[in-house]
């Protein structure tokens, strides 16, 4: 009989990582049975199980008490669906708050599989107590860096490094044709704007970046602005674009590497995609709003970082500019994208500074969703 294994993602990020998982496993083992929960990319490649996690993705404390009932909710549901289809391993793809609560109900319940979190909370920066909740849940963590491992192997979590999985996209990425196909001429200059993946973002940060996109284009004429639309906010921000007075395109996640080696500059919410950007060569500006209540609690007993940025954590320097809270103002993101617009020197001492980070943060030199493909078939 072959060998069933169950992915679960809440968030368009981890529905992105799971299809290419799913990929792989595929590859190694045409046999395998597959079924999901989680989004389109993960839908269009397996079998989905009666379960819809869409729009789950809240970040902070008030919203996370906010939506407490329907997460209960939804991690019982899909732990009983789970249990009917009889896994022999099911995968739990970043979104810690549904995802170690999903771990406690499937080992509580007495399902037998094998339980991998894919991607573990970032212990190092904040609530490093999540390592030993993690590690009672869970048999195994597929993380994407070597010196996270000391913080869950402590409590008897047994971990394998995959890499990070942004590292390993768009290697096929040409900006140059991109810029070509939506008619930009050659001295237009092409700066990002990503908003955020989750309605959060899009409600607290995503505001100031688009006033600074304003800023830029008001002081640079030959400045066009490319939004990537994120799956999951993609009306969202279509909604707020119809207001929008400076020059701009929106394009969709299909277009992202190649858009992404376009921008000479982007303005970025903090995330996943500061890493992918940095990958495609792009200067990157980084912001990020908490809710108020959430940040102070934050500030003064979670946070063990200088930085929310990876790029940043992993150089131990800003490699990035990031604006956090009080500092995060349109003038001064739209400052810092001008002063890179404007200095080729500071464009390329920055560029030379996130790729050393890049390489602090290079994995095991091979794609990450295949040593998780891997380690999850040697599980399961």
């Amino acid at each position: 009989m072959s060998r069933h294994i169950v992915l679960v993602a809440a968030e368009a990020s981890g529905d992105a990582l799971g299809a290419e998982v799913i990929a792989a496993l595929k590859a190694k083992a045409p046999n395998v049975r597959l079924s999901v929960i989680g989004g389109g990319a993960m839908s269009s490649a397996a079998a989905s199980l009666p379960v819809r996690l869409d729009g789950l993705a809240v970040l902070g404390l008030v919203d996370g008490l906010k939506a407490f009932s329907r997460v209960k909710r939804l991690v019982r549901e899909a732990a009983e669906a789970i249990a009917r289809s009889a896994p022999d391993a099911v995968v739990l793809i970043d979104s810690w708050g549904f995802m170690w609560r999903l771990a406690r109900e499937l080992k509580l319940a007495g399902v037998k599989a094998r339980r991998i979190k894919l991607i573990g909370p970032q212990v190092w920066a904040t609530r490093p107590g999540r390592a030993k909740v993690l590690a009672r849940w869970c048999d195994h963590l597929l993380c994407i860096h070597a010196f996270e491992q000391p913080y869950f192997e402590r409590y008897g979590l047994a971990t394998t490094v995959i890499g990070n999985p942004a590292l390993g996209r768009g290697q096929e990425a040409d900006g140059q044709a991109f810029s070509q196909a939506h008619g930009f001429h050659s001295g237009r200059r092409v700066v990002g704007l990503l908003p955020g993946s989750r309605p959060s973002e899009i409600r607290r940060t995503a505001p100031t970046l688009i006033k600074a996109c304003e800023q830029v284009c008001g002081q640079r004429a030959d400045v066009i602005v490319v939004c990537v639309l994120a799956p999951g906010v993609e009306s969202e921000v279509r909604a707020m674009a119809a207001t929008w007075t400076f020059p701009h395109i929106l394009v969709s996640e299909e277009e992202k590497s190649s858009a992404f080696s376009a921008m000479e500059v982007a303005l970025a919410c903090s995330g996943t995609v500061t890493t992918e950007l940095a990958a495609q060569g792009a200067a990157i500006v980084v912001g990020y709003r908490l809710g108020w209540i959430t940040w102070a609690i934050a500030r003064l007993f979670l946070m063990r970082s200088r930085f929310i940025t990876l790029l940043n954590v992993a150089a131990g320097e800003e490699a990035a500019p990031e604006f956090v809270q009080t500092r995060f103002t349109p003038a001064r993101t739209a400052e810092a994208c001008l002063r890179l617009l404007d200095d080729p020197q500071a464009l390329d001492a920055q560029r030379a500074r996130q790729k050393r980070a890049l390489e602090a943060m290079a994995g095991p030199g091979r794609p990450a969703a295949e040593i998780a493909a891997e380690t999850i078939l040697r599980l399961a």
